[in-house]
């Protein structure tokens, strides 16, 4: 021990000569020191120190050289493998003691020198790497590495074998790099994240996804820390891929558990690599299809699910084939994507129809997937709008054992006020009427009509086939409004309408299309006919005599001889044709919609999530509409992460009102007791949540 140059003394710290060093520390702090310093200097407590000196003006200097009882603290090696973490990421040792478990809590001393030890061997390390790079690098082991970043083809050329060298963008090789387990850190960036990683785990995404799209041993690792970067940046609010860039902050590599933050462009290449010539995207889209449907099975009655589509606008430069889109009146390019919902509004299925088939055409499919999820002997109730209110898909349902409820088209028979019975259906006060059936024609039989009168005095009419009460059928197609906000919410807050994958195909050869030479023709048609009314409004009103009749007259001659030659063209254009025999033979192209698949799939697992905790924390919100809104503060928030033998402590700091903090903590309590885990844990340590609100 030195003081300013001068040497006091000397004890051997391995030998644990606490007598001497316990003389020379009271002696030291007599002469005026910093008693804070001199106790962190000799790795001892302040309150140890103060004792000391205590001990000396009681019982003299002697008392300090008594041995001290007990024997030798023997230290696991995974709990000295717990500890340096904890250094790594610059927690003191007092900070590491307070995080033991109580019941098998180590002395402050032991983590001290254990803290020491570490520390000389961190000053040790320069050396030792410097010796090293005079030597050969050792060969990667493929089985522990992870392939997502972009680097030269120099620096990668003895890591990468030959089929992880995929063409991306900019025609980089890949470089392999090591996923690693879970650290404590003092600061780690939109940590509140791990909430959504957690219950996406929870659904079974990470274990589809595995069997759908890792084939190597290597994949695992690399597929879970794609699928960590995709969800982070869905959680904190980007919708696509490109927001992985927001995760590359000083704490990214410790959020996602990996050497570093794997770029957009990577984590694109790397599904690209995983879903070619695989059909992982479908194969991954029908086993988490069928987990979500499996688990909206009903308690008591049928299962009720919501079937519509969803327009997905194209702005590029492709030439794709255009459907309705009914927000805008009118046909745009993209793709329809049909959506099924379960009762409460959330998407379980998603399949994309690039030719804007009907809903009355993919009724009995997406049935189908719905009765290979559920079993045969589940009751399904289908609902839906007016467009497959149609006797041929309702005849069918019902004849493979579908229950179903929907709209009437018009017209239908007008019923006087007195028929109907007032009555309540979901909050509202109404008049209900169930007829005679409705006969579907043509030997289809006939199907439950059920009338309602509105506050409004308006009818409106149900078709249904099902044993359920009316008023509970009814109240079931009110309540479709839930898969429109569904898709509402889709679209704002977890970006559905994205592009994702700009990797088109051309359409199959024998695809029947609509022609647009007779598209061009019917148009053609309808002008020449307004010109010939607009000629003839005119010659109605002139004077005989009127010099502008001739100009006019031969506006209307050359109206009709147009309207004769395109009647004559007609029969020999057919509105429908296979792509090769119309001009689009060369240019009609459609995207291949697998990498799309896969994230509309992670989007999906998020909503349902995301409602997951918004039902958990609404009862506890004064504002309980306003669950969704708290939840997204919650999951971009930063905290601390702690790893002990026993779990993985985080404590999140989100933004937070005063009436919300309650909230939280409740939500966190409610999680802490389900034993969530991190996807790719290997120690399967459990999740304990607490929230840190100013």
């Amino acid at each position: 021990m030195f003081v300013g140059g001068l040497l006091l003394g000397e004890f051997d710290a391995e030998d644990r000569d606490r007598g001497r060093r316990n003389v020379l520390a009271v002696a030291v702090a007599k002469s005026g020191v910093h008693l804070g310093r001199l106790a962190a200097a000799l790795g001892i407590g302040e309150e140890y120190l103060r004792r000391l000196r205590r001990m000396e003006e009681s019982d003299g200097p002697a008392a300090l050289l008594l041995p001290r009882a007990g024997g030798k603290v023997t230290i696991s090696a995974a709990t000295r493998a717990s500890w340096r973490e904890q250094f790594e990421v610059g927690l003191t040792p007092k900070a590491v003691w307070r995080e033991q478990p109580r019941r098998a809590r180590h002395a402050y001393s032991a983590v001290w020198r254990e803290h020491h030890a570490w520390r000389e061997a961190r000053m040790a390390a320069p050396a030792t790497a410097a010796a090293e790079d005079q030597v050969a690098p050792a060969p990667v082991d493929d089985t522990s590495q992870m392939s997502l970043w972009s680097a030269s083809k120099t620096s990668v050329a003895a890591a990468v074998t030959s089929d992880e060298r995929t063409e991306g963008e900019g025609g980089n090789e890949i470089v392999p790099m090591t996923a690693r387990s879970v650290v404590s850190k003092q600061q780690v960036q939109h940590v509140g994240t791990w909430l959504m990683l957690a219950l996406a785990a929870e659904l079974g995404l990470y274990e589809e996804a595995d069997r759908a799209l890792a084939r190597r041993a290597h994949d695992h690792d690399a597929l879970r820390i794609a699928l960590d970067a995709i969800i982070c940046a869905l959680a904190i609010g980007q919708f696509c891929v490109e927001g992985a860039r927001r995760l590359a902050t000083p704490s990214g590599p410790a959020l996602l558990r990996a050497e570093r933050v794997p770029s957009p462009s990577g984590v694109r290449r790397l599904l690209g690599r995983l879903i070619a010539d695989t059909d992982g995207g479908t194969k991954l889209e029908a086993s988490v299809g069928e987990r979500l449907i499996q688990a909206a099975r009903a308690e008591d009655g049928p299962a009720v699910f919501y079937v519509d589509n969803h327009l997905r606008r194209y702005t590029g430069k492709e030439v794709m084939r255009k459907g309705w889109r009914m927000q805008d009146r009118r046909v745009l390019p993209g793709t329809s994507d049909y959506y099924i919902h379960d009762e409460d509004g959330l998407p379980v299925l998603r399949v994309a129809v690039p030719s804007h088939d009907s809903l009355p055409a993919l009724l009995p499919p997406l049935s189908k997937k719905l009765r290979d999820a559920l079993g045969p002997d589940e009751r399904i109730l289908l609902a839906f709008d007016r467009a497959g209110a149609h006797a041929a898909p309702l005849a069918e349902l019902r004849d493979a054992g579908f229950e179903v409820v929907t709209y009437e088209r018009k017209p239908y028979p007008e019923l006087p006020t007195t028929a109907f019975t007032p009555t309540v259906i979901a909050g509202e006060s109404v008049g209900l009427h169930e007829s005679r059936l409705r006969n579907l024609g043509a030997g289809r039989g006939r199907v439950r009509r059920i009338a309602v009168l509105t506050k409004d005095g308006r009818q409106v009419n149900f078709l249904a086939v099902s044993k359920e009460p009316a008023a509970r059928l009814v109240e079931i197609l009110w309540h479709r409004w839930r898969q429109e906000n569904g898709f509402k919410h889709g679209v704002e807050r977890w970006g559905i309408n994205q592009l994702d994958d700009r990797g088109v195909e051309s359409v199959p050869r024998g695809t029947i299309i609509p022609n647009p030479a007779r598209r061009r023709l019917d148009r053609a048609y309808r002008i020449a006919r307004v010109n010939e009314g607009d000629a003839r409004r005119l010659l109605a009103r002139l004077p005989a005599d009127d010099p502008r009749r001739a100009a006019i007259e031969d506006d209307l001659a050359d109206a009709l001889r147009l309207q004769q030659e395109i009647e004559w063209l007609r029969p020999s254009v057919p509105t429908h044709a296979p792509v090769e025999n119309t001009e689009l033979a060369d240019t009609l192209v459609r995207h291949t919609g697998q990498r799309k698949a896969v994230l509309d799939v992670i989007r999906i697992v998020c909503a349902n999530a995301e409602a997951d905790l918004a039902a958990l924390l609404a009862p506890h919100l004064t504002r309980p509409r306003e669950a969704k809104k708290v939840i997204a503060n919650l999951l971009a928030a930063p905290g601390q992460v702690i790893v002990t033998e026993a779990a993985i402590r985080v404590r999140l700091a989100p933004a937070a009102t005063r009436s919300e903090r309650g909230a939280i903590n409740a939500l966190l309590e409610a999680l802490n007791q389900r034993g969530l885990t991190l996807p790719g844990d290997r120690r399967r340590l459990p999740l304990r949540f607490e929230a840190h609100l100013s």
